[in-house]
């Protein structure tokens, strides 16, 4: 069985962010909220144009989804076209390859050192049953105006039963994009501020409010920014009055890294049923990046034991010796594989948003950047607008939203179940040991450190009351409502809360 090292992203492991904390200015032409590759993306752009643009980011730059991805920039994305027909793949597709094609145009053009490389993209099935249903992709593909041909053969080291491979693909190293977008926004006039965290927007007429928060306890300071447009591009949207945790679905996808045995297969490779995906990284032939144990956050509190079995699988099937590097990502889906891009709300004329991207976060988070760019300066495609319109109801996305709403029931009665089954006892809790336990009515989330020191915090997410659960691998509190982690003492990690966790005094 190989040894799992402390998690830690390959992307971050040999970066160093600078840090942009700083003085929040009081008005803006346009803020964005969200320093991962959606806001950024839109950021460069707009600043660009010419109009004043403020980034505000929570913790630091790529310190979300972006910098923890495995990296692959391709418009396949799995069984996709099909699933969308007609005009709808092709409007899809444009998007994705408009997006690939500017970003290889300013890697050549301002000679970004970020490892982009092209690969061909291949998504395959080892199960025979499949072989119609990948048959029908790459036609779908074809419609769409995308080179894609079907193969008995992916050139993996085992069998496969059909794939779809589309060529001149792209793979790159995500943080040091995203460092030189920020550098860029910089550059053209724009501001990137971090540790600065959003909490509200107020709509007045043509001039939006943000409210901002930075520090902790008696140290908290808030303010306020003026802007004529604000994008929430925090991954999961922070202000629930869009009502998006109702439209989204949440995945957590595992990735471990390290040297292989032999030469590993040049491609990037996606397997459509069990979610394993393999490649290497840019300049590194000897080593893989191997992702999967896909599953919703907050379900599998084992995830060292997850990670284990990812591992394994790597070991067994493509020969992976040593696990250097393993992280985890964090995504949302959409109930027709759209993302969703646009405005919050039908009612609103300056607040826009980007999330949904459904797996594919690297294309599909510069693809909604440069349609957000179109809808602020009114050059958006109407075609493309409404394919990602947020506020789009469609017979197809019906079932994926009531199946994930009784997922969220059943977690809102499964947590507190849980905390009452648990007992009130944290004194046999060991070292880096959590766990969620009653203590009269309250549910808490106890956890003693490597130290033996014992931290305590309210059970209630802050968004929805959802019950936390531990993560073992991360050392953090997940809801599996919607998605939101908390550290051990209880500090946002990832949206949509926008409060941390409350102290527990027993």
């Amino acid at each position: 069985m190989l040894d799992l090292p402390t998690p830690l992203s390959l992307w971050h492991s040999d970066t160093q962010t600078p840090d942009r904390r700083g003085p929040v200015p009081t008005d803006s032409d346009v803020v964005v909220v969200g320093a991962g590759i959606a806001g950024l993306t839109t950021a460069c752009l707009v600043a660009r144009s010419g109009r004043s643009v403020t980034v505000l980011e929570a913790r630091q730059v790529g310190a979300g989804v972006t910098g923890n991805t495995t990296a692959k920039f391709t418009a396949q994305h799995g069984l996709v076209y099909d699933s969308l027909g007609g005009d709808r793949a092709g409007q899809y597709a444009a998007a994705q390859v408009r997006a690939l094609d500017w970003v290889a145009e300013v890697v050549a053009a301002e000679e970004v050192d970020c490892d982009f490389e092209r690969r061909d993209s291949y998504v395959y099935t080892t199960r025979a049953d499949r072989v119609r249903d990948l048959a029908r992709e790459a036609e779908a593909m074809q419609l769409a105006g995308l080179p894609a041909e079907l193969l008995d053969d992916a050139g993996l080291p085992f069998e496969v039963a059909a794939a779809v491979r589309l060529p001149d693909q792209a793979q790159f190293h995500p943080q040091r994009w995203l460092l030189h977008l920020a550098a860029q926004i910089e550059a053209a006039g724009g501001l990137v501020i971090e540790g600065e965290a959003v909490l509200n927007v107020d709509e007045r007429d043509d001039i939006l409010l943000v409210e901002t928060t930075r520090g902790e306890g008696d140290s908290r300071e808030t303010r306020t920014v003026s802007a004529g447009h604000v994008v929430i591009a925090t991954h999961y949207p922070i202000l629930d009055r869009g009502l998006h945790f109702t439209r989204l679905g949440q995945t957590r996808d595992l990735v471990v890294s390290g040297p292989v045995a032999g030469t590993p297969p040049a491609g990037m490779f996606i397997d459509v049923d069990d979610g394993w995906s393999l490649r290497t990284p840019p300049g590194e032939p000897g080593r893989l990046i191997v992702g999967g144990g896909q599953h919703p956050p907050g379900t599998r509190p084992d995830q060292d034991q997850v990670f284990t079995e990812l591992a394994e699988w790597a070991r067994e099937t493509v020969g992976l010796q040593e696990v250097t590097h393993r992280w985890s990502a964090h995504d949302l889906t959409t109930p027709d594989s759209v993302p969703y891009v646009g405005r919050y709300l039908p009612g609103s004329t300056n607040l826009w948003v980007a999330t949904g991207f459904n797996l594919w976060g690297m294309s599909n988070g510069t693809a909604a950047g440069h349609l957000l760019h179109d809808l602020i300066t009114g050059d958006a495609d109407p075609a493309q607008a409404e394919l990602m319109n947020p506020t789009r109801v469609r017979a197809d996305m019906v079932p994926g939203v009531v199946a994930d709403q009784a997922a969220v029931g059943k977690h809102l009665v499964g947590g507190l179940a849980r905390a009452v089954a648990s007992g009130d006892d944290a004194a046999d809790l060991a070292d880096g040991e959590g766990r969620i336990r009653r203590v009269g009515a309250r549910a808490v989330a106890s956890y003693r450190d490597d130290d033996g020191l014992l931290h305590e915090v309210s059970a209630h997410c802050t968004h929805l009351g959802c019950v936390v659960r531990f993560n073992d691998a991360e050392r953090s509190w997940d809801c599996p409502c919607h998605g939101s982690r908390f550290d051990i003492n209880g500090t946002v990690l990832n949206g949509p809360a926008t409060e941390p966790l409350a102290p527990f005094e027993g």
